[in-house]
């Protein structure tokens, strides 16, 4: 035997030992990887958590909307709300859960899972803990409730004119092409603003810039309602109005602290932040009405607090306490200035401030977290954090989720109004949408 022959010969045999030692080093890997840990704690913080964001849909949105709209609108107002969370519910399981989670994907879409294939009870779902996980089914519910309220939030600006049918076929749509890619790009690992390192907690981009631009981009091209700046349109019940916001703050503790995926700390601060930035929005509001001129009023404070539960979203697990009490006032001083000076000096008919508290809160409350996530300000950010950069970052993210919903808004409305007509008639708008789409009334008195 050659030299060259006895190293074939003795590689071999080496390869062959190697081979077949494989399953046993296998076995030992297996038996030496953790086991995935699902917490009954976490599970059941989460279960609650999606069923607190349900509660602010409906009642709470349902509520808060239709107290703002005139009486012959409220139900219309109300069915628009409870029917677009049901047709996103039923639109999430079929495909948008695959298309924003899926298992394969790029930086803007992922695709798999379509109708839950493959998802069973024992389906594992990640944290933000290493080795901790929740059943797939309990994080599938939770961000479905996300597609349903940010869905409803949109007709806030086209209530009291849209017709219902317009209303769903542009929900499919924009369901579609602008929330499950947006959620997708920020909120999948791969996605685009995900691997950018935007910080984006809760939401403040996926819904509620993502809803209120589309709001003010679909009131636009829908127009104005009748009557719009020459008679007078107040809400019809303040009462209502604060009842369904007392309803939105409480189920957002479900939707800020929901969204760290386990009953930890940083849950705990979402929390408190979301308690602070509230109340110091809510003051502000009413303080600003004082300076400008007015008394403070209910409809200022349940506008103040929504500005800061918007603003403090995307902030909720990345800001200190303090840093939420300034984001929450500076919000709710811009947000005041939007609704109060700008709307009426540009004249576009965004109902119910859609854009003006959602559209603008959320992207202060965007741009503030890449300044109240540094630690010198209380922040969680790393000793390594600066802010010039994630500013950059998240002022990226925030221009391209503008133009992204403007675009897709666009397409979604015109093919609605294709289908449709969009809009009611004015004999349908003059009676009023509850009867005109409807066929009943709010009160019977």
């Amino acid at each position: 035997m050659t030299f060259a022959k006895k190293i074939a010969a003795g590689a071999g045999a080496t390869g062959l030992a190697l081979f077949a030692a494989l399953p046993a080093w296998a076995q030992e890997a297996a038996a030496a990887a953790p086991e995935p840990v699902v917490d009954k704690g976490d599970t059941a913080w989460m279960m609650m958590s999606t069923v607190l964001v349900l509660a602010m849909i409906l009642p709470g949105l349902a509520l808060f909307y239709g107290g703002l709209t005139r009486t012959k609108n409220m139900l219309s107002t109300m069915t628009q709300i409870g029917a677009l969370a049901c047709l996103a519910m039923i639109v999430w399981v079929c495909y948008g859960y695959g298309l924003a989670f899926g298992p394969e994907g790029n930086a803007f879409i992922a695709w798999g899972k379509f109708f839950l294939a493959g998802v069973t009870p024992d389906s594992l779902a990640d944290t933000f803990s290493d080795g901790f996980k929740l059943p797939e089914y309990v994080f599938i519910s939770f961000q479905m409730t996300f597609a349903a309220i940010t869905l409803a939030l949109v007709i806030g600006a086209t209530v009291e004119r849209m017709k219902f049918s317009a209303a769903l076929v542009f929900g499919l749509i924009w369901l579609t092409i602008v929330y499950f890619p947006i959620a997708h790009m920020v909120w999948a690992a791969g996605g685009l603003f995900f691997e950018m390192g935007a910080l984006d907690f809760a939401g403040g981009t996926v819904v509620h810039i993502n809803a209120g631009v589309s709001a003010l981009v679909a009131s636009l091209i829908l127009g104005k309602r009748i009557g719009y700046q020459k008679e007078i349109m107040a809400p019809h019940s303040l009462t209502l109005t604060m009842v369904g916001t007392g309803l939105l703050w409480v189920g957002w503790f479900g939707f800020n602290a929901g969204s760290a995926l386990e009953a930890n700390g940083s849950a705990a601060l979402a929390m408190i932040n979301t308690f602070v930035a509230t109340a110091s929005a809510g003051l502000f509001w009413m303080i600003a009405e004082k300076v400008a001129g007015h008394k403070p009023s209910a409809l200022g404070f349940c506008s103040g607090i929504i500005a800061g539960l918007v603003a403090v979203t995307p902030a909720a697990g990345n800001s200190g306490p303090f840093g939420a009490i300034v984001l929450g006032a500076v919000a709710s001083l811009i947000c005041f200035y939007a609704v109060t000076v700008l709307k009426p000096k540009l004249g576009y008919d965004d109902a119910l401030d859609a854009f003006g508290i959602h559209g603008i809160g959320g992207i202060v409350g965007a741009i503030g977290t890449g300044i109240v996530y540094a630690p010198s300000l209380g922040g969680p950010g790393g000793d390594d954090f600066a802010i010039g950069p994630q500013l950059v970052t998240q002022i990226s993210a925030v221009a391209a989720t503008i133009a992204w919903a403007t675009v897709g808004t666009v397409i979604a409305v015109y093919i609605a109004k294709a289908l449709t007509g969009l809009r009611v008639s004015e004999e349908v708008e003059r009676e009023g949408l509850d009867l005109g789409e409807h066929g009943e009334r709010a009160y019977n008195i």
